[in-house]
């Protein structure tokens, strides 16, 4: 495993995952889905497990992978349904629906925090010239984004809109972290990925980005855990938090 830095002579931008990494909302959206779960799963098979289930089969993916996914590995499958389903039918869309209406309420009624050292990071990497950018595979990523307080910094944002209007595959396709890095005009070999997610840090390296970073933050799953898997999955560095991460050097305005 490689030192907890990010050589900005070799990096011109960074790709900062949302959930987990930029928002404290994993926990929200891991609560939502084992609400949901565990009233259709009722008499079907055992409960929702955050540690064993969201980690594994949910976290990192669209919301509708998530449900497929999750499903599948208790032999469950279920008609696909339609985006106007009622919340909680026993289709994909609508136990995806339901999931999504309850995190959004939460939101709604809560807010959304950043966390300061993804907040001081950025500020850091700004002050040294880098590009960053936010990515989401939540519908409502620019939403958490600007309810955290953190839009200012972040050249843009691409979340689970800009993947259904441009039909682009879910992590662990690296396809919105490619489309990150395409729209802030950099390479992915000179730009970094953070992400918390084992879909996003196999996304990154599929998606040849210079540095990928992993979060793995103390939690039910066991951090030491976490990380192990993390760095087999492909990760460079893996940190518990991002006060951990060094950032060297300055980008100067020709990287390309």
């Amino acid at each position: 495993m490689n030192s907890p830095v990010i050589d900005l002579t070799t990096i011109s931008a960074v790709v900062f995952d949302t959930d987990g990494v930029v928002t404290d909302t994993a926990r929200g959206h891991a609560a939502a889905w084992k609400h949901v779960f565990d009233v259709f799963l009722r008499g079907r098979s055992a409960p929702f497990d955050i540690e064993a289930d969201y980690l594994c089969h949910v976290e990192g993916r669209p919301r509708l992978d998530g449900v497929r996914t999750f499903l599948a590995s208790r032999g469950i499958e279920l008609p696909e349904g339609a985006a106007d389903d009622e919340p909680g039918s026993p289709t994909v869309h609508g136990l995806g629906v339901a999931k999504d209406r309850l995190f959004v309420a939460q939101v709604d009624k809560y807010g959304v925090a950043a966390f300061p050292s993804t907040v001081a990071l950025l500020h850091e990497l700004r002050h040294r010239g880098a590009r960053t950018a936010a990515v989401s595979a939540s519908l409502h990523g620019r939403k958490l984004v600007a309810s955290a307080g953190v839009a200012h910094l972040f050249d843009l944002v691409v979340d689970g809109g800009d993947a259904a209007l441009m039909n682009l595959p879910g992590r662990p396709d690296p396809a919105l972290f490619l489309e990150a890095a395409r729209r802030l005009n950099i390479t992915p070999a000179r730009s970094a990925v953070i992400d918390a997610a084992l879909p996003g840090i196999e996304a990154a390296r599929k998606g040849g980005f210079g540095v990928v970073v992993a979060v793995a933050r103390p939690g039910p799953a066991g951090a030491a855990l976490r990380a192990a898997e993390l760095g087999e999955r492909g990760a460079d560095v893996v940190v518990s938090d991002l006060g951990e991460l060094e950032v060297r050097g300055r980008v100067l305005p020709w990287s390309p």
